[in-house]
């Protein structure tokens, strides 16, 4: 989680990383560490959880609160090219987007909740642990905990990730991985999405979000702007059940990378170069 100072710290891990040419780094700072074993601990407890009375009381209450926050904290957000969503075929679909704030989930419920589908997050399984509400946020507003276990991303991410989409669920997955604070730019996408959209014969809604500045500094963050976004919905890209998962994860990673480079370019009128400057953090006033 990122608060007062350590966005400085953060921004200077994203112009290390993007020096190294590391555009997956964790740059991120106080993130909870645990164990392979207390990972998987955590979220074995977590679908426990989900299946009792309490649990799914708080089910309802988090998506309430959920979409509750997503009107208050977005409510500038505006969306182009929702005529890309007409044509969807019914059913679930993954969706894909750029990682770069806590909250950047929030304009895509948005965007779910203006198509009537519920909106499923695959989330790293420490954010379960986060401090405060984002905890009980991560617990209870439809999330699918990912554990870095062979095991668990072989056999139970995608039974749940098959619940969800069979209730015509839209489940969010970011290709990026890691979280970059307010960073502009599209990064270099990994697989995962794309193998189990294949495997799962369901769309790839793909969107980039701009992040634009506005002319008012944040209240207790005198060095930053504060920000609104434009979510770009994107044509959506469509699995080939006449090629293996592999090779057509391989050319749905490769047609959503280029249309979310596109979507900078248009969106920023500027070529994508990976040259740290200090425009590459949206709203931050570099001293």
């Amino acid at each position: 989680m990122i608060i007062g100072d350590d966005r400085e710290r953060v921004i200077a891990n994203i112009k290390q990383a993007t020096e190294t040419g590391d555009l997956n780094a964790k740059v991120e700072v106080g993130d909870p560490v645990l164990s392979l074993q207390e990972r998987k601990d955590l979220v074995n407890a977590f679908w426990q959880e989900q299946q009792t009375l309490k649990g799914k009381l708080n089910n309802k209450i988090g998506h309430t609160f959920f979409k509750a926050i997503a009107r208050v904290l977005t409510g500038s957000t505006t969306f182009t090219g929702l005529d890309n969503l007409s044509d969807l075929p019914l059913g679930g679909a993954i969706i894909t987007t750029n990682h770069f704030n806590q909250i950047d989930s929030l304009p895509i419920k948005r965007l779910a909740n203006k198509t009537h589908h519920h909106l499923t997050i695959a989330i790293e399984d420490t954010n379960l642990k986060l401090p405060g509400i984002l905890s009980y946020l991560m617990n209870y507003v439809g999330t699918i905990p990912l554990v870095q276990s062979t095991s668990y991303i072989s056999d139970d991410f995608p039974k749940h990730l098959h619940n969800a989409l069979a209730q015509d669920d839209w489940v969010l997955i970011y290709p990026e991985q890691e979280m970059w604070w307010n960073y502009r730019k599209p990064r270099n996408l990994q697989r995962g999405a794309y193998y189990f959209a294949a495997k799962q014969n369901v769309p790839i809604i793909s969107t980039f979000i701009e992040i634009q500045t506005l002319p008012k500094l944040e209240k207790d963050h005198p060095h930053f702007e504060q920000t609104k976004y434009i979510v770009h919905v994107l044509p959506p890209i469509y699995p080939d059940t006449s090629i293996n998962a592999n090779t057509d994860s391989k050319r749905m990673l490769k047609q959503d990378y280029q249309q979310k480079v596109a979507a900078y370019e248009n969106a920023y009128q500027r070529k994508l170069d990976y040259t740290f400057t200090p425009w590459d953090i949206a709203g931050w006033r570099s001293k």
